[in-house]
């Protein structure tokens, strides 16, 4: 079983979002599990959200699949319906084409840090 060492995975900082829109997400922090271990399939991010982070712009896939599990901290799922708190053990998850629009806030005080995980479809839209 091939081993990954954290601390040499590739990380993103931020966002792909055009200007201004990623003004929001600046000190949000991947570290990209899934492509470290070489997966194609489905991608795993240990993401780590600062105090008053978002985790994107609310959205929902078309094709992809979503699962967050929360490690550390507290994160506010919204959603079309309104918000819920998860703490460190919860998770939600988000089947393709639901049509829910959904993102994480982190109101704490501290940082949050979560596991991301999606497939990786070869075409999707938000």
């Amino acid at each position: 079983m091939p081993r990954i060492d954290i601390a040499t995975a590739p990380v993103s900082l931020g966002s792909d979002y055009p200007a201004p829109f990623d003004r929001d997400f600046v000190e949000r922090r991947r570290i990209r599990l899934g492509d470290a271990a070489g997966l194609t399939q489905f991608g795993v991010n240990l993401t780590t959200l600062p105090p008053g982070g978002i985790s994107s712009l609310r959205h929902w896939h078309e094709v992809e699949e979503e699962m967050v599990l929360v490690l550390e901290g507290r994160l506010t799922l919204v959603e079309d319906g309104g918000e819920v708190e998860l703490v460190p053990g919860e998770s939600a998850g988000f089947p393709a084409a639901s049509g829910e629009g959904h993102h994480f806030l982190n109101r704490g005080p501290a940082p949050a840090v979560y596991l991301e995980i999606g497939t990786r479809p070869a075409a999707d839209r938000c």
